[in-house]
């Protein structure tokens, strides 16, 4: 293919005057080189965010939950603990129970999620102890300790700060309640803690106490609602569930960090793909331009195939020169617009050109993150789209006639 190419490389850098042919391909090199600047940049920005919502949620969720399938107690027996403690992959994990109760200060009330935790295990398993801003967490199981962590948007909701006292109100005895046969549970607690996830779906709904409160609030006796799960690679999490969801059976219910927030990356990944299917439109004009440049040089050059057609080239020949032609274009537009999008987003990631209001956001500047599998698949679809328009004029030009491309010279 040797002899294809360099025709193909002559054809391009023709000087012969500024013909209309060169403008048009010179603006289908623009084209192409914008849309695939603008591909690596907002795909970097889209893996960037991902980067930033999966480390606040990684962070303070768990990487796996297991929990019952039928009924709202778990029984941590044996042979599960067994389960869990064989496999080398996980480093820690620890029981929870949680329920919905009425959180009551002196003059708000909100429902909640109340949490019972281990306090020697939550810290391995979670981020919220991490998470403290105001107070401590100490939630050891002792029968004087009545305890809470708020979250600091449920914490200015209901008026708290550490020294407060709120009231848990417990649905377990609502029922009695209604029929004037009973009180339903509750518990006055001192707010010992305040923690912020920047995550304000957590901060607002979540509260934590100790694992034996929570047993008393909500009737679990020696049962539980769950288990939490930390592994030493992330990555594992899959692989972890599958050998557990197995060795477990149906009466469990195996979930990763990425199960329990699904719908949130679904709608990332349909963004995602959205962005990515219209900045390829930007790629797909510049790749008319190139049909008609390549078009127009056919006609132009119906001499030059010709004279190749009479010193013994094949069809197949002159048809990959102009295939040749057409790829040669897109690879140059491609490969500036890489440097070009790769180049801002190294900008971005060292000096933080687009800042963020951080009293608004949880990040001081647009987060930035390249995958070189994503520039390896815009190359590709510029590559297969400058294909696809070289195909019909590479096409024409093996369909002409020798004498009627020589006949009158």
């Amino acid at each position: 293919m040797g002899f294809e190419v360099q025709i193909a490389r002559r054809y391009i850098r023709s000087k012969r005057g500024i013909r209309l042919i060169n403008v048009i391909m010179l603006v289908s090199v623009v084209g192409i080189t914008v849309g695939v600047a603008a591909l690596v940049i907002v795909l970097s920005v889209f893996n960037g965010f991902n980067s930033v919502v999966t480390s606040v949620l990684v962070g303070f969720d768990p990487h796996i939950k297991i929990e019952p399938a039928k009924g709202n107690a778990l029984s941590v027996a044996d042979p599960l603990v067994q389960k869990l403690n064989e496999d080398e992959r996980i480093a820690a994990w620890s029981p929870f129970i949680q329920s919905k109760a009425i959180l009551l200060s002196s003059n708000f009330s909100r429902v909640v999620f109340v949490k019972g935790v281990v306090d020697s295990l939550v810290g391995r398993v979670s981020g919220v102890r991490e998470s403290i801003v105001l107070g401590q967490m100490d939630l050891r199981d002792l029968e004087e300790n009545d305890g809470v962590v708020l979250g600091l948007t449920l914490a200015d909701r209901l008026g708290a700060t550490v020294g407060s006292e709120v009231f848990i109100v417990s649905p377990v005895g609502v029922d009695a309640m209604m029929l004037q046969f009973g009180q339903p549970h509750m518990k006055r607690c001192k707010v010992i803690g305040i923690y912020d996830s920047n995550n304000k779906d957590y901060d607002a709904l979540y509260a934590f106490v100790s694992l034996g409160l929570s047993r008393r609030l909500f009737a679990y006796g020696n049962d539980v609602s769950g288990i939490e799960v930390r592994l030493r690679d992330i990555e594992e999490a899959n692989e972890v569930k599958q050998r557990l969801q197995n060795d477990l059976g149906d009466q469990y219910v195996v979930s990763t960090w990425y199960d329990l927030h699904k719908d949130l990356y679904s709608v990332m990944k349909i963004e995602r793909w959205t962005a990515y299917i219209i900045l390829s439109m930007i790629i797909g004009v510049a790749m008319f331009n190139v049909l008609g440049s390549l078009t127009m040089g056919v006609i132009a050059k119906r001499r030059d195939i010709g004279l190749l057609k009479t010193m013994g080239a094949t069809r197949s020949s002159v048809t990959r020169v102009f295939l040749i032609e057409g790829v040669l274009v897109s690879v140059l537009g491609t490969i500036i617009g890489a440097v070009i999008g790769l180049v801002v987003c190294y900008l971005q990631i060292t000096y933080e050109l687009f800042p963020l209001d951080t009293s608004v956001y949880i990040i001081p500047a647009i987060p930035v993150e390249i995958h070189w599998s994503d520039v390896g698949i815009i190359f590709a679809t510029s590559v297969l789209f400058s294909a696809a328009a070289s195909a019909y004029p590479a096409m024409r030009a093996a369909r002409l006639v020798i004498v009627d491309a020589i006949r009158w010279e």
